[in-house]
């Protein structure tokens, strides 16, 4: 198994980006289509819109993570489209908000 490995910043966050494009040749023989391993993991596990403890496994068809544009491109897409979530907005705004209490 192959694995790169790739970084980027999202939202002042360093974000690590591990993909394995055949985490099984079993799968790839029975399905006929790899089956990809990504990690996702942010410095000092700060929580993301995709994982309170700042690390997201995930298995994902290997053609849909080259459609995306790659490891990179996918993590990116996946995390500012959580990011619009009702429940992330809100977690930032008391995160920015100092409280008296």
């Amino acid at each position: 198994m192959d694995t790169t490995r790739a970084t980027f910043a999202w939202q002042g966050l360093s974000i690590e980006v591990l993909l394995t494009p055949s985490w099984s040749e079993c799968y790839r023989h029975i399905y006929g289509y790899p089956l990809a391993h990504l990690q996702i993991s942010a410095a000092g596990r700060t929580p993301l819109p995709i994982s309170e403890t700042g690390y997201r496994s995930h298995f994902e068809r290997a053609d849909n993570i080259a459609a995306a544009g790659g490891a990179v491109a996918y993590a990116r897409a996946w995390l500012d489209q959580a990011a619009r979530s009702p429940a992330w907005i809100e977690a930032q705004q008391e995160a920015r908000q100092m409280s008296l209490f």
